[in-house]
C-alpha cells in the first residue's frame, strides 16, 4: 500500500498530510478523511490506509498545521481517561483557534490539491471524518456541492451549525453518532431538519457507545461499532463514486 508525506499549499502556508492509495498504476477516486481532534497520527493512518485498500486514494491534512507538524502536541500511545484531560487542555486552544473561515479556506485548498494528485480520478469526492472533523467535513460538503459526492461523519457534532448549513447539502450523507453524545430526541430533531433540506442520508445513534468509538487507542473504542462504521461507509463510496 503506497503512502506518502505531502505539503498542501493553503492560504496560510503549508499543511502536511498523509496520503494512501492503491498499489495499481491507476487513477482512483478521492476521499479527504478529516481526523479528530487529536490529529494525525498511527490509528488514522492505519485507517486511511484499510480505506484506501477498497480503491480509494484517501487524503488526511494535519488541521492544526498553523500550530506545527503532526502531531501538534506529544501524544501517549494509548489516549486513556487518565491522559486525556491533559492532551485536550493543550489542543483546546487550537481548536478554539480553527475559525469557520479557517476551515472553508482550507477546504478548498484540501479539495484542490486532492482532486490534482495523478493518482486521482476526475469526478466527484467524498468527505469522511471523526470527532470534531465532522463539523469540518459538513462545512466542506456544504460549501462544495458539486463536488463533494458523499459525507460520511462518525461521533462528530454534525448539526451545531444549524438547518440552514444542513439544507446546502447535495452529497447522500452517513452520520454515525456515539450513543453518550445524542439523544433520541437531539437524533429525532437533527433527522426533522435533514428531512426538511430534501438531504438523501441516514443517520443513527449507533448502541452502547461514546464519543471516540472508532478510535482503536483510545478507552472509547468500540470494535463491533467501528465494524458497523465500515459497514455504512463503504456502500456510501461505492454508491457515489463508482463511476469516477
Amino acid at each position: 500500500m503506497p503512502t506518502k508525506t505531502l505539503q498542501i499549499p493553503t492560504a496560510d502556508g503549508q499543511a502536511d498530510a498523509f496520503a494512501a492509495f492503491p498499489d495499481q498504476g491507476e487513477r482512483h477516486p478521492g476521499v479527504l478523511m478529516y481526523a479528530d481532534g487529536f490529529g494525525i497520527r498511527p490509528v488514522l493512518r492505519e485507517m486511511a490506509r484499510e480505506l484506501a485498500g477498497h480503491g480509494y486514494y484517501v487524503l488526511v491534512p494535519n488541521l492544526f498545521y498553523r500550530h506545527g507538524p503532526a502531531p501538534v502536541v506529544e501524544l501517549p500511545e494509548h489516549i486513556g481517561e487518565e491522559v486525556r484531560p491533559q492532551v485536550f487542555a493543550q489542543l483546546m486552544p487550537f481548536i478554539e483557534e480553527h475559525t469557520a473561515e479557517r476551515v472553508l479556506s482550507d477546504a478548498d485548498a484540501y479539495l484542490r490539491f486532492l482532486t490534482a494528485q495523478p493518482e486521482v480520478s476526475a469526478g466527484p469526492v467524498a468527505v469522511t471524518d471523526y470527532c470534531i472533523g465532522g463539523l469540518l467535513a459538513t462545512r466542506t460538503a456544504a460549501a462544495h456541492p458539486g463536488q463533494v459526492a458523499a459525507l460520511a461523519a462518525f461521533h462528530g457534532p454534525v448539526g451545531v451549525d444549524g438547518p440552514d448549513n444542513l439544507a446546502k447539502l447535495t452529497a447522500e450523507a452517513h452520520f454515525g453518532h456515539a450513543e453518550a453524545d445524542l439523544t433520541p430526541e437531539a437524533l429525532g430533531e437533527l433527522n426533522q431538519a435533514l428531512d426538511t433540506a430534501g438531504v438523501d442520508y441516514t443517520s443513527e445513534i449507533y448502541p452502547g457507545t461514546i464519543h471516540g468509538f472508532t478510535m482503536s487507542d483510545t478507552d472509547a473504542f468500540n470494535s463491533a461499532a467501528l465494524q458497523r462504521h465500515w459497514d455504512r461507509l463503504l456502500p456510501l463510496l461505492d454508491r457515489t463514486l463508482a463511476n469516477s
